[in-house]
C-alpha cells in the first residue's frame, strides 16, 4: 500500500486522463498528431464531465485523501497534460477559467531551457509557466530533465526510454550504479529547476512514454515526488498513489467515443494472440534475419492480432528446453541479442502487446546434479527424463530468478507467458532437498514410497507442489516488476487439469490456482494432440468447465493448434477458424494459437484478420 493510502480510509476510485497538445482542426487518425486533441473537442469533453456530475480534482484533493483528510468524490477525474505546449496557456487555460476545473501540466526541464521540443508543437515560456502557476488552478509537475528521450539499448541502434533502459555505452552495457547515478541526478535536476523557475519544488513525477520502474519510483521520492504517474488502462485507488495509471486520449475523440473510454476505461479488449517462435526470424545471417523479421511485422500488423506471445529463449532442437537466450544476461549463452529488437518492432509497427514466453525450470546448463528435479525410476531416485531445475533447490531458484531480472533490465515488453514445462508428476520432485521440504514445512511423509502408496498423500502431495511452483512463478514475477512493474503474466495450462480435476496429481497444475496467480491463463486448447473423438465437443467441453469458475472466461486465453504434432501436417485454415468460431460462439473471451509460420503463411493472414476483426 502507498505510503499516502491511510489505513482507515474508504475504498475510492479515481480516473486521471492525459492529454498533450490541443490544436485549431481536428487531428487525423493514425497520424503524427494522433495524441493531440482539438480545442472544439476538448471543450465539448470538458462540458460532458460537467453535465454527467463528474468532479474535476486537484492533486492536493488526491493527497488528503490519502493521508485520511478528506473523502474522495464520487466520480472523480483529474486531468494531466504533458510537455509543457503553448497550447496549453492559449487554449485549455481559458477552458479551465470557464469550467473552474484543475489540471496537472508536466514540464520537460531540457526543453525549458532550450525552447525546443523535437517534432513538436511550441512550448510555454517560463514567464507563461509562472503565470498558469499563479492562476491557482495548475499544478506544476516534473517530466524529468532529460528523459523525455530516447538511449541505445543494443547493437542494432534501439532505442528505448531513458528513465528504463539500460544505455549501450563504449565498454558495453550500463551498469547498475551509472543507472542509478544517472536517474537520480535527472529527478534532482529537474525538480531543482523547477523550484528556480516558480519557487516550489513540484510533489508529482510524470514519467515520460508511462515509463517508471522500482528505482525511478525510488528517485522521485527521495527528490520530493513521492506522487508519480505512468500511463495504462482503467481507475486508480488510493493505493496507487506512487503510480498512478493514466487513460492517454488519442485520435481525437468524440463524445460518444469519450464516453465510452469513460465507461469501459479499455478494460474489456478481447486477446487475439499468435504465440512465436523467434527461432524461426533467427537466422545465422543478420540480412537473412532482418527479412524475416519484414514479414513477420508486416503480418501480424495485417492480421487482427493484437498481442503476441515471443520466444525469448532459443530452443533449435524443440526439446522445449532453453539452451541459449535471445537477451543479455548473467547465466546462458546469448544465440543473438534479438528478443527485444524484435519486441520492439512488433510494438512499434504492428501495434501489438508483446509477452516474453519463457520456461519456468527448463533450462539446460552444466550445473549440479542436485539442483535438478528427480523423479522416482527404477526403484530409485534419478534426474527426471525430462531436465529442468528443481523449485525446491534454493540455488537453481536464484539461477532461473537472475535470468527472469536480466530479461527486464535489458528489454522492453508487456508481459510474461510462462511455458508449460511448470510440471511436476506424481512421480516428481523426489530430490532430497523436495523430500525434506514436503516432509519439514508440509508434514508429508519423507520417503516416496510411503507418499506414494496412499492416494490421499499423493494429491495431497499435489496441490502443494501445485502452490509452490504457482509461488515459485510470483518470486520470478517479482524480480521482472521490480524493473518492468506494469507487466501482465499468463502461463500455460493443460488442458487435462480442466476436463478432470483429479489429474492435478500427474501435473501439479488447477484451475483455481492458475486464476489466483495470473493475469491469464493460456490453455492449450488443442484437440488433435489431445487425440479427441470429436475436437468441437471437446473444445466446448473445454469452455464449459472453465466458465464454472468465477472470472473464468475473462482470465483464460484459449490457444488453438495450428500443426498436428502426430503427423507433422498443418491445422487447414478452414478448421482452425471453425474451432475459434465455436470457442467464441460459447463464451470465450480470448483465442490464440501456436505455431504462427509467417515464412508459409499459416494460418492463412486474410482469414485471420476476418476471423478476428469480426471479433
Amino acid at each position: 500500500m502507498s505510503t499516502w493510502a491511510h489505513a482507515d480510509a474508504p475504498a475510492a476510485n479515481f480516473i486521471v486522463l492525459n492529454y498533450h497538445d490541443v490544436i485549431s482542426e481536428p487531428a487525423a487518425a493514425g497520424s503524427d498528431r494522433r495524441f493531440a486533441v482539438s480545442k472544439e473537442n476538448l471543450e465539448a469533453q470538458f462540458a460532458w464531465l460537467q453535465s454527467n456530475h463528474y468532479t474535476v480534482i486537484d492533486v492536493q484533493t488526491l493527497l488528503n485523501a490519502g493521508s485520511g483528510k478528506q473523502s474522495l468524490p464520487d466520480k472523480a477525474i483529474l486531468l494531466t497534460f504533458d510537455d509543457g505546449y503553448l497550447s496549453f496557456y492559449t487554449e485549455v487555460m481559458p477552458l479551465l477559467k470557464k469550467y473552474r476545473y484543475p489540471a496537472t501540466i508536466a514540464i520537460v526541464g531540457s526543453w525549458l531551457e532550450t525552447q525546443n521540443a523535437p517534432k513538436h508543437a511550441p512550448l510555454m515560456s517560463v514567464d507563461q509557466i509562472r503565470e498558469i502557476n499563479a492562476s491557482g488552478l495548475v499544478e506544476i509537475a516534473s517530466h524529468g530533465y532529460d528523459l523525455h528521450r530516447g538511449v541505445i539499448v543494443n547493437a542494432l541502434g534501439d532505442h528505448q526510454s531513458a528513465a528504463t533502459g539500460r544505455a549501450l555505452m563504449a565498454n558495453g552495457y550500463e551498469s547498475d550504479e551509472h543507472y542509478r547515478k544517472r536517474i537520480f541526478q535527472a529527478l534532482d535536476r529537474s525538480a531543482e529547476q523547477l523550484l528556480q523557475t516558480i519557487g516550489i519544488r513540484p510533489r508529482v513525477m510524470v514519467w515520460p512514454y508511462g515509463d517508471y520502474n522500482a528505482v525511478t519510483l525510488e528517485a522521485a521520492k527521495r527528490a520530493g515526488m513521492p506522487l508519480t504517474m505512468g500511463l495504462g488502462d482503467g481507475a486508480n485507488t488510493l493505493a496507487d498513489l506512487s503510480a498512478i495509471k493514466r487513460l492517454i486520449i488519442t485520435d481525437d475523440p468524440d463524445i460518444p467515443q469519450f464516453a465510452q473510454l469513460l465507461r469501459e476505461q479499455r478494460l474489456g479488449r478481447m486477446l487475439r494472440v499468435a504465440q512465436i517462435d523467434l527461432d524461426y526470424v533467427y537466422d545465422a545471417d543478420p540480412a537473412q534475419t532482418d527479412r524475416n523479421l519484414a514479414s513477420l511485422v508486416d503480418r501480424i500488423k495485417n492480421s487482427g492480432i493484437n498481442t503476441v506471445f515471443l520466444q525469448a529463449y532459443a530452443d533449435p532442437d524443440g526439446d522445449g528446453s532453453a539452451d541459449q537466450l535471445y537477451f543479455p544476461n548473467r547465466r546462458l549463452p546469448v544465440r543473438r541479442d534479438l528478443f527485444n529488437h524484435v519486441a520492439l518492432q512488433l510494438r512499434s509497427q504492428a501495434k501489438v502487446k508483446v509477452y516474453a514466453w519463457l520456461p519456468i525450470m527448463a533450462y539446460q546448463a552444466g550445473l549440479p546434479d542436485d539442483w535438478f528435479v528427480h523423479e522416482w525410476r527404477d526403484d530409485e531416485s534419478q534426474i527426471a527424463g525430462k531436465r529442468r531445475l528443481s523449485p525446491f533447490n534454493p540455488q537453481a531458484r536464484q539461477f532461473i530468478g537472475d535470468i527472469y531480472e536480466d530479461l527486464a533490465i535489458h528489454c522492453d515488453f508487456d508481459g510474461i507467458l510462462f511455458h508449460d514445462d511448470g510440471v511436476l508428476s506424481d512421480f516428481e520432485d523426489v530430490s532430497e532437498q523436495a523430500l525434506a521440504f514436503g516432509h519439514t514445512v508440509w508434514g508429508l511423509p519423507a520417503d516416496f514410497e510411503t507418499l506414494h502408496a496412499d492416494s490421499t498423500l499423493r494429491m495431497l502431495w499435489a496441490q502443494h507442489k501445485t502452490e509452490l511452483i504457482a509461488q515459485f512463478t510470483d518470486f520470478l514475477t517479482d524480480r521482472v516488476k521490480f524493473y518492468r512493474p506494469y507487466i501482465k503474466t499468463a502461463r500455460n495450462l493443460f488442458a487435462l487439469p480442466v476436463l478432470n480435476e483429479s489429474s492435478e496429481e500427474w501435473y501439479a497444475q488447477s484451475v483455481a490456482t492458475f486464476l489466483k496467480h495470473y493475469d491469464y491463463a493460456a490453455l492449450e486448447a488443442m484437440p488433435f494432440m489431445e487425440q479427441a473423438e470429436n475436437p468441437q465437443v471437446w473444445l466446448q467441453s473445454l469452455v464449459t468447465k472453465i466458465a464454472l469458475y468465477p472470472a473464468g472466461l475473462q482470465k483464460t486465453i484459449f490457444e488453438l493448434q495450428t500443426v498436428d504434432w502426430k503427423n507433422q501436417q498443418p491445422v487447414p485454415t478452414a478448421v482452425f477458424v471453425e474451432q475459434a468460431r465455436l470457442l467464441t460462439q460459447h463464451g470465450a473471451r480470448h483465442i490464440g494459437y501456436y505455431p504462427d509460420n509467417f515464412l508459409t503463411n499459416h494460418p492463412d493472414r486474410h482469414a485471420l484478420e476476418a476471423l478476428f476483426n469480426q471479433n
